[in-house]
């Protein structure tokens, strides 16, 4: 009797206590994993989509005309210049360009431009060549295209009275190529001889 007594007493404890905790476990196994999920869920939600890229930035065409204004009068032709400080605050010498403005040839506009910032008027002898870039301002991708044309002096003074230019020169023309800061403007210089004899 004593065994059996003592064989309740531990069923008792150990065989529906276990069960019982069992359950328990089970219970919040299940509620853990809900959880899991409901987080994970959340998250796939707030994730963006795969593969998917930003807009991207419009396109503009920009047309700019100018050139370099030869004077020959003297014994030595030479040419004018302009200056501008470049993004790092250095002074950069280059040739003097614009913007094309409405019902404008790229002719008319180099002579409007060139007399502008050197204050030299001139006449087109022949088309020196166009460059073209790219680059971004204001969220656009701006394809630029800027027409050269060799011209003579006719007329006018030197002059940095424009806002943008911060000096003007007159250089010997066999001392522009140096003084060029852009490798492409540089590089219209090439066929400057030639032009510059069949001009006369």
């Amino acid at each position: 009797m004593a065994e059996s007594g003592a064989s309740q007493g531990s069923g008792t404890r150990g065989g529906p206590g276990k069960p019982a905790a069992k359950k328990t476990s089970s219970r919040k196994q299940a509620q853990t994993k809900a959880s899991a999920a409901k987080s994970g869920a959340a998250k796939a939600s707030q994730a963006k989509p795969a593969g998917r890229r930003p807009p991207r930035m419009p396109k503009v065409e920009e047309t700019s005309a100018g050139g370099l204004v030869v004077d020959r009068t003297g014994m030595h032709p030479r040419a004018a210049l302009i200056a501008r400080h470049d993004r790092r605050g250095r002074l950069v010498w280059s040739l003097p360009k614009g913007h094309l403005e409405e019902g404008e040839t790229p002719e008319d506009a180099a002579i409007r431009e060139v007399e502008e910032e050197t204050g030299i008027r001139g006449r087109v002898l022949a088309p020196l060549g166009v460059i073209d870039f790219w680059f971004i301002a204001e969220n656009r991708r701006i394809h630029k295209t800027v027409h050269h044309y060799l011209m003579e002096a006719s007329g006018g003074e030197l002059s940095d009275e424009d806002a943008e230019v911060v000096e003007v020169a007159w250089f010997p023309l066999t001392d522009v190529r140096e003084r060029l800061a852009y490798a492409d403007e540089r590089r219209l210089l090439d066929r400057l001889p030639d032009l510059i004899a069949d001009a006369g």
